[in-house]
């Protein structure tokens, strides 16, 4: 059926459906954390200062932000840069997913750009509210059981799947691929949770937050336990390099801050404020990040595995 259509296309497909999807992606982003709103309910999409619901020229992927120059039509208030954000980037996941795997192959391609959509939204959300949906977390959990007791092959590359098929030909049944499933969600969530319970021991406070626990389980879920800490290490090295980053900013508004009030900037408290405010990074994202890399490019990350 693909055999005919150049790979270019089909990636061009997916990338197009994604820039779509990503425009569902901004709804849930917004309305999940609030108690007073679903994804579905209200059924239109409304300005939240006006009130007033967006025509569907407005809610075209990227063009509407660009022609309404970031504004909404009625009351003028800013668009955040969030919402084209969010659209080019899924566009651009689902290509990668789409360009990853072998044109015919639509399972295995659904599969990816359906957990790379969660994790764009639980990174976001984190960034905005420093907590992940359990419609993403849980809702992964439960997804990846089911799907790969229907796409067995998703465990292809997981090293305890082929242990426990244990077949002649070296293949994935379905009780191997979910036995790396779960043994990839005990790995993650696991080996997270230990780090911020001793976090806790050792810093007096909460180190960890039990959602990022249950996103790295479902991440563990489809990455099986070789890629969940493959995926690990990803975030921790980027969140290290980020928050030395964050210490080093909050540093320079402190010194710079104390300077034009007329103070003569004090070392040490530039460094205490810079420790304290400047470790304060929601690890959703990195994780995400970690994920999706493993998720997408295994075969490139996998001598990092045990």
């Amino acid at each position: 059926m693909f055999d005919d259509i150049p790979p270019w296309m089909v990636v061009f497909w997916w990338t197009t459906f994604g820039l779509f999807v990503g425009s569902f992606l901004n709804v849930a982003i917004y309305r999940l954390p609030l108690e007073d709103k679903t994804v579905s309910r209200p059924a239109r999409s409304r300005c939240p200062e006006c009130k007033t619901e967006l025509a569907w020229s407005d809610n075209i992927p990227i063009l509407s932000w660009l022609f309404l120059r970031g504004r909404c039509r009625t009351c003028r208030c800013r668009i955040s840069i969030r919402y084209p954000l969010v659209e080019g980037l899924t566009a651009l996941l689902w290509g990668l997913a789409a360009a990853s795997l072998p044109p015919s192959d639509l399972a295995l391609t659904g599969v990816r750009v359906l957990v790379l959509s969660g994790l764009v939204v639980a990174t976001f959300v984190d960034f905005d509210y420093f907590e992940i949906p359990d419609e993403v977390s849980i809702g992964g959990i439960w997804l990846a059981v089911i799907l790969t007791l229907l796409i067995p092959e998703l465990h292809e590359a997981t090293w305890l799947a082929r242990v426990a098929s244990g077949t002649a030909d070296g293949g994935i049944d379905r009780f191997g691929a979910l036995v790396g499933c779960l043994g990839g969600m005990v790995v993650g969530g696991g080996v997270l949770w230990l780090i911020g319970w001793l976090g806790g021991k050792v810093f007096g406070g909460e180190a960890m937050g039990f959602g990022d626990v249950k996103l790295l389980a479902a991440g563990g879920g489809f990455v099986g336990p070789g890629g969940v800490l493959v995926a690990l290490m990803v975030a921790a090295f980027v969140a290290s390099i980020v928050g030395v980053g964050n210490m080093a900013r909050f540093f320079c508004l402190t010194w710079g801050r104390a300077g034009r009030r007329g103070r003569r900037p004090e070392l040490g408290r530039s460094i205490r404020v810079a420790r304290i405010a400047g470790r304060y990074l929601p690890f959703g994202p990195y994780l995400a990040l970690g994920i999706g890399i493993v998720l997408l490019y295994w075969n490139h990350v996998s001598v990092l595995a045990f």
